[in-house]
């Protein structure tokens, strides 16, 4: 049987004020051609698949009529989604009844009975085509400190008290899982950031737990043959990719311009696990001007033409394009001239960003060294620097000097 897993779809993100729903229903759309041409049996989402706690109307239902097509073009597909820590997990869930109508499974908290995981909550059979049972999966939410009953920051044993109780808690529903089994293999679903795997900087909210945001994959049990995990945002697989992040749709910032987006194929061939990763186009490009670097402003023009732009392209679905500009001037001016160059071209402004020039950068003075040498022209020289991205002209200086000065 083949499985799809995906993870982190961010609906209802936006990017310096663009809203993302037309590139996200397009991605969804050739994701409903993966799931058909793959002749997938199962569809896991592991999780935020919302990119916040009050989700529009618009992003609600892009999420069900999705759901709704994908089931329409695969008959027998099952759907099987774990909340993560971007998600509303019990508006997740609200829907729950009528989400079973297509065989769709959402499981946005932790489940217990007597104080006991309710193994049978978390538990979803996976049936291939002719409808025989070939694994299960076992659908993990965000873990979040009440979920986890075994954390004592006052325990007096070695080691870190998150990674023992998430330890405990992962072998717990694995022991569980297993004895209902049957022998057949285990998809562990999960949201949770584990040592080793590469974070794209800036993008991913860290969510720590007493101090600590990322656990060993070793509180994975052997037992699950693979585990399909969200939250961080490149593709990526760890522990001889027993252990996978299927990675976010399309990029959601600068740090993700590298990154292979798309969908994670598992196939489970008896107790025989294995995957692989196939690319899903970009709804829309992204551009960094220049790749490394910054641009003299003078050359602005000329890159933008370089990029052979489309004026045909919906403007919901232009390019994206990230900026960092040499600081020829000061900042304002800098991003002004630039604001206006882009103005009328068929792209979508990420990020602007003013940087020194190494020369610059290398002239800046210390602040001083304590405060009895301070006087408000030590404070307002690196302030004019930090705000414009060059020193002070004598003007400014000047400028300055009269105000405290009270001049008129």
């Amino acid at each position: 049987m083949r499985i799809v897993h995906i993870a982190d779809l961010h609906l209802g993100h936006s990017l310096n004020g663009w809203s993302r729903e037309a590139e996200h229903r397009l991605w969804l759309s050739r994701l409903a051609d993966l799931i058909e041409d793959q002749r997938a049996d199962a569809l896991l989402i592991a999780g935020d698949v919302f990119d916040g706690l009050n989700p529009s109307g618009e992003s609600q239902r892009l999420l069900y009529d999705s759901l709704v097509e994908f089931r329409t073009r695969r008959p027998g597909l099952i759907t099987v989604i774990s909340s993560g820590n971007h998600d509303p997990c019990h508006r997740l869930e609200a829907p729950g009844a009528l989400m079973a109508g297509i065989d769709a499974h959402v499981i946005g908290t932790v489940r217990r009975r007597d104080g006991i995981i309710d193994i049978e909550r978390h538990m979803v059979a996976l049936r291939d085509g002719s409808g025989e049972i070939r694994a299960y999966a076992v659908a993990i939410p965000f873990l979040r400190p009440a979920d986890l009953p075994d954390l004592n920051f006052a325990a007096t044993e070695d080691g870190s008290p998150i990674v023992r109780a998430a330890a405990n808690f992962h072998r717990d529903i694995a022991d569980r899982a297993e004895a209902l089994a049957g022998g057949l293999p285990l998809i562990a679903m999960g949201h949770l950031h584990c040592s080793g795997a590469l974070e794209s900087e800036g993008a991913e909210r860290r969510i720590p737990i007493g101090g600590e945001h990322a656990v060993p994959t070793s509180i994975f049990p052997e037992s699950f043959r693979y585990v399909a995990l969200g939250h961080l945002h490149g593709p990526q697989s760890l522990d001889k990719g027993r252990i996978r992040y299927s990675g976010s749709c399309f990029p959601l910032s600068v740090a993700e311009i590298g990154h292979r987006h798309g969908a994670t194929v598992i196939e489970v061939d008896g107790d025989k696990v294995t995957h692989e990763h196939v690319e899903i186009p970009r709804p829309a490009a992204f551009h960094r001007i220049p790749a490394t670097g910054a641009l003299d402003p003078a050359e602005l023009e000329l890159a933008i033409a370089d990029l052979d732009l489309d004026s045909e392209t919906p403007r919901d679905l232009q390019p994206f394009v990230y900026l960092t500009l040499e600081a020829t001037g000061p900042a304002s001016v800098v991003l002004t001239a630039a604001e206006k160059i882009l103005a009328d071209k068929p792209l979508r402004t990420a990020l602007i960003r003013v940087a020194r020039r190494d020369e610059d950068r290398e002239a800046v003075a210390d602040l001083p060294a304590s405060l009895s040498e301070i006087n408000p022209e030590d404070l307002f020289l690196p302030a004019f620097e930090k705000a414009n991205q060059v020193r002070p002209e004598a003007r400014h200086i000047t400028a300055f000097r009269d105000a405290m000065n009270g001049a008129d």
